[in-house]
């Protein structure tokens, strides 16, 4: 695989250019489309994956629906949580657009971290704050289907939007499904819901994402 991919991983710019290369050599690189899958629910973790590019939606089934845990955009880590641990995989991990994924074998990844603490230090962290979100993701769902829909956008404009005064931008395309299953709902009260605010201009759908005119008005929706 290109050690392009690689840089593009936060965890892995302090490397040499030969460590770098070495790396590459073992990692298995692995392209979805939009909807495509990158990892299943139960399955055992065995690798340590990260998004180069693109975005990747984590999807925990239950016996009613579908939830999204967190969406990961590029050089973010999927599944390590699992793999650090040696278990199956909580969630589904599934492409939101077309994406590339890079597995990196879990005996090279720790071999690399005995020779680079700081990845070790980092990683740990990471897994932290996951902790953390999830925690705040269980919180959330106990409020207003209204305040975990602003919920959601507002945990995306925090990852992957282009502020630009009060007004933002969240270039990232979701469907009315996923922001159902974003926000632990049914399509169908995501679509009235996203329907009235487009017309109070609240939240405005565009092909390529969604434009936010005033954040403050979205977040005091959040009870």
């Amino acid at each position: 695989m290109s050690t392009a991919l690689l840089e593009r991983i936060a965890l892995f710019r302090g490397l040499t250019p030969a460590e770098t290369k070495a790396l590459a050599l073992v990692c298995r690189v692995q392209v979805c489309g939009r909807g495509e899958t990158v990892f299943v629910e139960g399955t055992r973790a065995t690798e340590m994956s990260f998004v180069a590019l693109g975005t990747v939606k984590i999807v925990k089934s239950t016996p009613t629906r579908s939830v999204i845990l967190r969406i990961v955009g590029a050089g973010g880590p999927v599944g390590i949580v699992a793999a650090w641990e040696g278990r199956p995989y909580p969630g589904t991990a599934i492409a939101v657009e077309p994406s590339t994924v890079v597995h990196v074998p879990e005996r090279e990844f720790f071999a690399l971290s005995d020779r680079h603490p700081e990845i070790l230090r980092q990683l740990l962290q990471l897994m932290m704050r996951r902790q953390v979100q999830l925690g705040q993701r269980v919180s959330e769902m106990t409020g207003s289907v209204e305040s975990r829909i602003a919920q959601a956008l507002l945990d995306l404009l925090a990852s992957a939007a282009k502020a630009d005064g009060a007004r933002a931008v969240v270039p990232l395309s979701l469907t009315r499904q996923e922001i159902a299953d974003l926000a632990g709902t049914t399509v169908e009260t995501a679509i009235r819901i996203m329907s009235r605010w487009g017309k109070e201009g609240l939240v405005l759908t565009e092909e390529d994402g969604f434009v936010i005119p005033d954040v403050t008005r979205l977040r005091a929706l959040v009870g």
